[in-house]
């Protein structure tokens, strides 16, 4: 598959968490994340993103390419500063989609400074930072649940 031509985001709906909870246990997918929630069964998935739908601390996109469902963004404040994750499926990695999906969000999101987590070994949500403007601010030593221990985990900041 080609480069997208359309890479769209739209609110996220109960509607799209079929291909969402496809997406977000995907062995390697969970493995490069390493720090994301292990919900193991459909019932906690839908719990945990009922909440998260419902929060006003959360910005939840569901990311498009050429019209098709392959991941969501979002934007979440922890003290006060905004936090970026994303999650696509690997399927679709390596085409350009979450710096796409990642900019589109970050053109809406006025305030600044925005920071972002990840393993120091998942080197293509490392590239997408740094083609973002992102610089490397931080690292720590942090449990990861899908690792099932410490991990190195770095953090960015964009000004």
């Amino acid at each position: 598959m080609g480069e997208p031509h359309v890479v769209t985001l739209r609110p996220t709906r109960a509607a799209d968490l079929d291909a969402l909870f496809r997406f977000h246990h995907d062995e390697t997918a969970v493995h490069q994340a390493a720090f994301a929630p292990g919900d193991d069964d459909r019932p906690a998935f839908d719990a945990r993103w009922a909440e998260r739908l419902a929060d006003p601390e959360l910005t939840t996109r569901t990311v498009r390419a050429d019209g098709r469902i392959v991941g969501d963004v979002e934007v979440r404040r922890e003290h006060g500063v905004a936090v970026l994750d994303s999650w696509i499926d690997p399927d679709h990695w390596g085409l350009g989609i979450a710096t796409r999906a990642l900019r589109l969000l970050l053109d809406g999101l006025p305030e600044r400074p925005v920071r972002a987590r990840v393993a120091a070994d998942n080197q293509g949500s490392r590239a997408v930072l740094a083609k973002l403007g992102f610089a490397e601010v931080a690292r720590e030593l942090v449990y990861a649940p899908a690792r099932g221990g410490e991990t190195e985990r770095l953090v960015y900041e964009l000004d």
